[in-house]
């Protein structure tokens, strides 16, 4: 979930990278993220197959953040 402001032409992409490895996860690309838009407090990021990270659950990973004329306040996963 992220907390965010884009302006009318900004957008936020997510994309979870293996730890130390720096590699994408396949279905976690930046191709594969639904462009964020707008403004929220609690956005849902998704990707091409849905916003389902728990496979992902106990594995460490790192976060791309791409964000274009937008502002992140904050991050977190939830349930």
């Amino acid at each position: 979930m992220l907390n965010f402001s884009a302006s009318a032409a900004g957008s936020i992409r997510v994309e979870i990278l293996r730890d130390q490895m720096d590699t994408p996860i396949t279905g976690f690309t930046l191709d594969d993220c639904v462009d964020v838009l707008g403004d929220d407090l609690a956005r849902v990021v998704s990707w091409a197959d849905g916003p389902d990270v728990s496979r992902m659950a106990g594995i460490p990973v790192r976060l791309r953040f791409v964000l274009k004329d937008a502002d992140l306040f904050s991050f977190r996963f939830s349930e």
